[in-house]
């Protein structure tokens, strides 16, 4: 057990799924809401946005199976199979129905979840999601993707994938990079091959089976998912579309007040609704 700096006690554990181990962290008591993180972070992605959500509701993060401390299982990787851990990990803790927030590519298994297991899902929120479509996936085929750098003796590598990160990350800020970078090395492999799953992924075939609530939050200073938006929420019918001035790639723990509130009032708004 560990506190946050504002007082709220955030637990971790494992639970046991036919796919493996996965490793959550939760606050606070409730509505339970779903946070799934970015390629390659884990649930440190969200260790401010958590106590916060907790005063609401029980907010849980995992660790999206073969990122953190989740077990890596024996089949491929692809957004399909992480949903389903999501899934199982949701089973383990008796949790029938929960409201299901992802970023980046978070958010695409969020739409998975959404498409494929819809009467688990309240509501919606997608961070920065991709909009994956055949010109898409043509297009990053043969492309190297941002996390792809080769292991070298000398440790010359490090320093390559913080520049290639960092100007994505805001000016001087060396803690959220070096949060990154702590994830990175963990995945290993994972790192890279976490962009190219996202980038296989069928995703204009599933976004039209989303019929709950939801929120595409488009931040304006995030070069990969902000021409995306309007795309990825023109394709869900009813969705609300705001964009969120100064938000860059790690916007959860960029900004997590403001992503909080935006999470707290959307999920609060859909269950009065509901």
């Amino acid at each position: 057990m560990s506190a946050s700096k504002a007082g709220f006690a955030v637990e971790r554990r494992f639970v046991a799924t036919h796919l493996g181990r996965i490793h959550l962290a939760m606050a606070g008591a409730g509505f339970p809401v779903l946070l799934l993180h970015q390629t390659p972070r884990s649930w440190d992605e969200y260790r401010d946005v958590l106590p916060l959500l907790g005063r609401d509701f029980r907010a849980i993060a995992m660790d999206t199976l073969g990122f953190g401390d989740s077990d890596r299982p024996a089949d491929a990787p692809s957004i399909e199979l992480w949903a389903q851990g999501a899934l199982a990990a949701l089973d383990a803790l008796e949790v029938p129905r929960a409201a299901i927030v992802g970023h980046h590519t978070g958010a695409a298994i969020a739409v998975e979840i959404a498409a494929s297991a819809p009467q688990r899902v309240s509501a919606l929120v997608l961070s920065a999601c991709p909009f994956v479509d055949a010109a898409r996936r043509a297009r990053h085929e043969a492309m190297r993707v941002i996390d792809d750098v080769a292991a070298r003796s000398d440790g010359a590598h490090l320093t390559e994938l913080w520049a290639r990160r960092q100007p994505f990350y805001p000016a001087g800020d060396t803690d959220l990079l070096h949060r990154f970078m702590i994830d990175a090395l963990r995945a290993g492999e994972m790192a890279a091959e976490g962009h190219r799953v996202v980038n296989r992924y069928r995703m204009e075939d599933r976004l039209g089976l989303i019929k709950c609530p939801t929120l595409v939050i488009a931040p304006t200073d995030d070069p990969h998912a902000h021409p995306a938006a309007p795309k990825v929420a023109g394709a869900i019918g009813g969705s609300v579309l705001r964009e969120l001035s100064g938000g860059m790639v790690p916007l959860p723990d960029q900004m997590p007040e403001v992503f909080s509130e935006l999470v707290r009032d959307f999920v609060t708004v859909s269950a009065e609704r509901s």
